[in-house]
């Protein structure tokens, strides 16, 4: 059974950080590139950032360039996002999915989300 299980998500302060982590089993972890999206209420969810787990490639949205940090732990099939310097518009609902090709992401598989609030 495919699943990714996203966890440490929750409630911080502006200027605060959180780390969430996307583990993922049921599949060939190496062959997957790794993706952050989020969904804020009444908006479209928007691709956050991607990982390639085959080399490491990264991506980042504008809106979070030089304050989050994606990387991937390939022995554990767990990607992590460290967002720093968080401010009250990254607050969403945060879910990693797990797509086959890095350069064209669709996500093949999704976690169920964690929440993320940050506070003003």
């Amino acid at each position: 059974e495919v699943q990714l299980v996203e966890s440490g998500g929750g409630l911080v302060q502006a200027g605060g950080s959180l780390r969430l982590s996307c583990a993922a089993s049921g599949f060939t972890f190496d062959d997957y590139a790794i993706g952050w999206f989020r969904q804020a209420p009444g908006k479209e969810r928007e691709g956050v950032s991607c990982i390639s787990s085959s080399d490491g490639s990264t991506y980042y949205a504008d809106s979070v360039k030089g304050r989050f940090t994606i990387s991937s732990d390939n022995a554990k099939n767990t990607v992590y996002l460290q967002m720093n310097s968080l401010k009250p518009e990254d607050t969403a609902v945060y879910y990693c999915a797990a797509g086959r090709n890095y350069y064209h992401f669709a996500g093949d598989y999704w976690g169920q989300g964690t929440q993320v609030t940050v506070s003003s």
